[in-house]
């Protein structure tokens, strides 16, 4: 598989047409890009931070600019290919790979870049470091990675998403503060260690998923992450038939619970721990970031477009 030059070409070799701003955006000077990135595995949790990428890069028309070789960073007994068969009947042959990809936030015209892929199994150092050259040559200024973990938390209250950073300037600016976690790191992690020393601004969101409902798809945890990135890329992003999905599914857990009362009662128990660690949370902080995310959305819908209030 052979890659692309990300500063010149898109996938198929032709000029790519969304470096440059488009519309209104065109008049402005845009804020640097900001790189978004997801992948599959010890990171994804219920699959909620791959959907959250895989829905922006729908709804936005990303267009992959570069694709890293898999054959240099996975081992495929672990993550083996797939075989399906193609629209014309054929069978096909799929790697797991990793791709850039560039989309146009359709407000302020501020570049996005998505990189979505599979947890490497090998040579994380140049896999991080040809991620970052190809981010580089786009311009990107804020690298932000995307995860989502197991956590004791229930899936009947509003799915915590957190937000840290250990950039001054990212911390002074959205009142985040550093990553205490010491342990075992992920790719996510790895990517934004490597970014930070790039002397890249770099922030983490991470959405704790129930464990006992593990399996993907995670619908409420994907929409909480959308709904914190919005915060981040200044405007609102996609989120299609989530809202649904996600009352959909909890209700499903709702009923699955009620057949097993220790399930249940373990629920009860979650419940009353975050209402208890919630109590402080029902005051202006919480009530100024509806009330943020109301206007944002409103703003989309009228012609109020501009880089984002972040300012990453």
């Amino acid at each position: 598989m052979t890659s692309t030059d990300s500063s010149k070409q898109g996938p198929a070799g032709e000029d790519r047409p969304d470096v440059a701003p488009r519309g209104k955006a065109a008049d402005k000077e845009l804020p640097p890009a900001i790189l978004l990135a997801s992948f599959e595995g010890w990171n994804d949790a219920g699959g909620a931070a791959t959907q959250a990428l895989d829905i922006v890069a729908e709804a936005w028309d990303a267009h992959v600019v570069h694709e890293l070789d898999p054959q240099d960073y996975h081992d495929f007994q672990v993550n083996r290919p797939h075989v399906s068969m193609g629209p014309d009947g054929t069978r096909e042959l799929t790697w797991p790979s990793t791709t850039v990809s560039v989309a146009r936030a359709p407000i302020s015209g501020r570049q996005v870049v998505l990189v979505q892929g599979v947890e490497p199994s090998f040579h994380w150092r140049d896999y991080c470091e040809e991620i970052l050259e190809v981010a580089r040559g786009l311009g990107v200024g804020t690298v932000v990675g995307v995860g989502a973990l197991l956590a004791d938390v229930p899936h009947s209250r509003p799915i915590p998403v957190q937000t840290s950073s250990n950039d001054p300037q990212v911390q002074a600016l959205l009142g985040v503060e550093g990553s205490e976690y010491e342990g075992p790191s992920g790719i996510v992690g790895v990517l934004t260690h490597f970014a930070a020393e790039q002397n890249l601004h770099t922030l983490s969101v991470w959405a704790a998923v129930p464990h006992y409902v593990a399996q993907p798809p995670s619908p409420k945890a994907t929409l909480a992450i959308l709904l914190r990135l919005e915060e981040l890329v200044g405007e609102p992003l996609p989120v299609g038939d989530l809202p649904e999905d996600a009352r959909a599914w909890q209700a499903g857990v709702d009923e699955l619970a009620g057949q097993d009362p220790d399930v249940a009662e373990y629920i009860q128990q979650l419940e009353e721990v975050k209402d208890t660690a919630d109590l402080p949370e029902a005051s202006g902080e919480a009530i100024a970031r509806e009330f943020e995310r109301y206007l944002r959305r409103r703003d989309s819908r009228g012609d109020k477009g501009g880089p984002g209030p972040t300012g990453l």
